[in-house]
């Protein structure tokens, strides 16, 4: 095989003046401390790099290595083997929605990209280039949040390094797709470029549907002597089916015996948008102690949809009565400016990382249309018949024109004082303002609006035995407001969280590194819909409760088995509710487990210095409450994966061949529940099968 056309391709990037080898030693220093499956570091906990061991809050980190070996597509792939992670109500698979200790929702804003709240629809793209998981409360450091905890979507950057890309991937389902991923220095003066281009398109493994995906993501970054400056953006066009799932028998509170890969709806029931991502990042070094980091960042999701929506199941007759629906000119759009100060200070005997910022946040929300057909009873799940219903286009005035405008301000401190070599005290504050306005309707009627304001503590203690084992303790607290479009019984106050977390890590150099945490967290002013005379009201009330214990281990056994593991007890209950006190929390599962094995058996002697890996694993998830009221219950499930990759260099060249089976045994599974009439179902065996080169 010739060099030619690799090096026509570099020739774009690398002139024949190479940057100081020092400064490529900057760039690619991060992901070689964290290489393989073993993290040593975060950038979430603390919003500057900082130790896992010294972190007093359990951070997870699902490093690139392992998401390429588990070929993960999505938020919920990638997150399958982190302790206490489950998947909540994701709007027909249109929307990401994940539970961590037991609180979480769709459009929670627990989710960021590169440390900034995303309201993309869809957040793990082929642009991720690892996850980090920080449970618990995060207000004091990111505002609005949910108490379980946040998830940080950390993406690719451009290298000084030349790197080329291409990929190719095809999957049992039908259809498949490719990637290209081009990075490299552009010039001699420390400017560095990425573009990666990704198309995906597979048909839908139930009875009718299309999974269409484009990717198109240029980003810019120049490394200066004292500056870095970083700009990026990602455009996404997507097609994605609006499938509610299954129903619920009522006589057997199980799924009603069908085969899993029948629809209840229709061919037009699909999710048609695009979403797009602009970034702006400055890193300024003032001192030797002192740096600095500005962040802007603009994002925005378009979307329309269509769906036959299930409104009543009559289990004697197997009749699904159903409304055509559809949402027109929706769109989420968010900006948000950053600005922080990292010092490290001496004070007598005592250092001091310090950490002062400012942000300000703004995300407005609109529906156009609300399209409201007529509900139809012709629809029998045993004998379906399709194309029989038509998708409306009558406009509900009433339901139409909804808005949700939020926008806060917040300043924050953070000091985290080293005593001495064992103690590490750990101590923040925040002051946060925010601004509410919801309501809907033709002529636009408000029925939220609202300003607050809030102190956000958050405090710690580590204690390091010794350079690779630690002890944790910490109180944080976090903030969300509560908006409702619909009509409100008395004020909204903003939901409000406090935990309580202990807990021992260990990072063994080489090895392992791990958690076990415990922790105790109380959430109050919980906003819940009513039906009163016909009409869906809002109201705040009720306590709830989630306790329990977490494990996660990840790095390698030996040289050559690497293993990521986790399990984890939950128990999330409502406490103070007049319907629904006691009750267990919708798609919270008391139990998980998860282990995932590794190995590189190095050469097979194919050819030379070829390579072969091969992992498998298992996750297991417990049963869970399907709906708030405990009325059925979702049956605990266990999936299994494995991969075998084989990699070899052919004449400067290195071509890597990867077959990956997801859900191994064929299980049928049931992820989440959003009501009765709404239970999404796990996909089957699948084979995906991956070939790529890179130079």
């Amino acid at each position: 095989m010739n060099r030619i056309a690799p090096c026509l391709l570099a020739s774009l990037l690398l002139p024949p003046a190479l940057q100081a080898e020092e400064t490529t030693l900057l760039v690619t220093q991060e992901s070689r401390d964290d290489a393989g499956y073993q993290p040593h570091s975060s950038v979430t906990a603390a919003r500057a790099p900082m130790k896992i061991i010294d972190t007093p809050q359990n951070v997870t980190v699902v490093p690139h290595q392992f998401l390429d070996d588990r070929a993960a597509q999505d938020v919920d792939e990638a997150l399958s083997y982190v302790s206490g992670v489950t998947q909540s109500n994701t709007l027909g698979g249109t929307q990401d929605a994940v539970i961590k200790r037991g609180f979480g929702d769709n459009r929670d804003g627990s989710i960021l990209r590169d440390g900034v709240r995303s309201v993309q629809a869809r957040n793990f793209t082929p642009t991720s280039e690892r996850v980090e998981v920080l449970k618990g409360p995060s207000s004091m450091l990111y505002g609005m949040n949910e108490p379980g905890g946040l998830i940080n979507v950390i993406s690719k950057k451009p290298q000084l390094t030349p790197q080329v890309h291409l990929e190719g991937r095809s999957s049992s389902f039908g259809g498949g797709g490719g990637q290209l991923d081009v990075t490299g220095p552009l010039g001699t003066s420390g400017f560095a470029g990425r573009m990666i281009i990704d198309h995906d398109e597979t048909d839908y493994w139930r009875s009718f549907g299309r999974h269409r995906q484009t990717v198109v993501a240029p980003s810019l970054m120049w490394y200066g002597e004292n500056s870095t400056v970083r700009i990026a953006w990602e455009h996404m066009e997507y097609l994605t089916p609006f499938d509610r799932g299954t129903v619920i028998d009522p006589r057997s509170g199980k799924p009603v015996n069908t085969p899993r890969e029948r629809r209840f709806d229709e061919r037009y029931n699909a999710t048609r948008g695009d979403q797009d991502t602009l970034s702006f990042q400055l890193d300024q070094t003032l001192s030797d102690r002192w740096r600095s980091q500005l962040n802007y960042a603009f994002s925005r999701n378009r979307y329309s949809d269509n769906q036959a929506r299930a409104t009543a199941f009559n289990a004697e007759t197997g009749i699904l009565t159903r409304q055509a629906d559809a949402t027109a000119d929706a769109e989420s759009r968010s900006q948000m400016v950053q600005l922080t100060f990292n010092g490290d200070v001496d004070w007598g005997q005592v250092n001091h990382q310090l950490l002062l910022g400012f942000d300000y946040e703004a995300d407005r929300t609109f529906r156009g249309d609300m399209i409201r057909g007529t509900k139809d009873s012709s629809f029998n799940i045993y004998h379906p018949v399709y194309d029989v219903m038509p998708a409306s286009s009558r406009v509900s005035a009433k339901d139409s024109d909804q808005r949700e405008n939020v926008d806060s301000r917040g300043w924050f401190i953070q000091d985290a004082m080293r005593l001495d070599d064992n103690w590490l005290l750990l101590g923040g504050l925040r002051y946060d303002s925010f601004d509410v306005m919801s309501g809907k309707g033709r002529p636009f009627k408000t029925n939220t609006e609202a300003s607050e304001s809030r102190l956000v503590p958050r405090a710690g203690v580590v204690y390091n035995i010794n350079s690779w084992s630690s002890l944790y303790a910490s109180y944080t607290e976090s903030f969300k407001p509560n908006t409702s479009i619909a009509t409100q019984i008395g004020a909204l106050p903003p939901e409000l969280g406090k935990a309580y977390e202990v807990g021992a890590k260990i990072d063994l150099p080489g090895r392992v590194t791990g958690t076990l945490a415990l922790f105790d967290i109380h959430k109050r002013n919980l906003m819940v819909s009513e039906l009163v005379a016909g009409e869906t009201v809002t109201r705040t009330a009720g306590k709830v409760r989630s306790q329990g214990v977490e494990l996660d281990v990840a790095g390698q056994l030996t040289s050559s088995l690497s293993l990521i593991g986790s399990y984890a007890w939950t128990d999330a209950r409502v406490t103070a509710d007049p319907e629904n006190n006691g009750n267990e929390l919708t798609n919270v599962a008391r139990h998980t487990a998860a282990l995932f094995l590794t190995n590189d058996f190095g050469q097979t002697g194919l050819l030379p210095a070829d390579d072969l890996r091969a992992g498998i694993g298992a996750r297991y998830v417990g049963r869970r409450a399907g709906d708030a009221a405990n009325s059925f219950y979702l049956d605990d499930y266990t999936v299994a994966d494995a991969f075998v990759a084989w990699s070899t260099p052919l004449d400067h060249y290195r071509v890597k061949w990867q077959v990956n089976v997801k859900n191994l045994f064929d299980s049928t599974w049931y992820p989440s529940s959003g009501n009765n009439l709404r239970v999404a179902v796990g996909e089957p065996r699948e084979v995906v099968l991956k070939a790529s080169i890179d130079f």
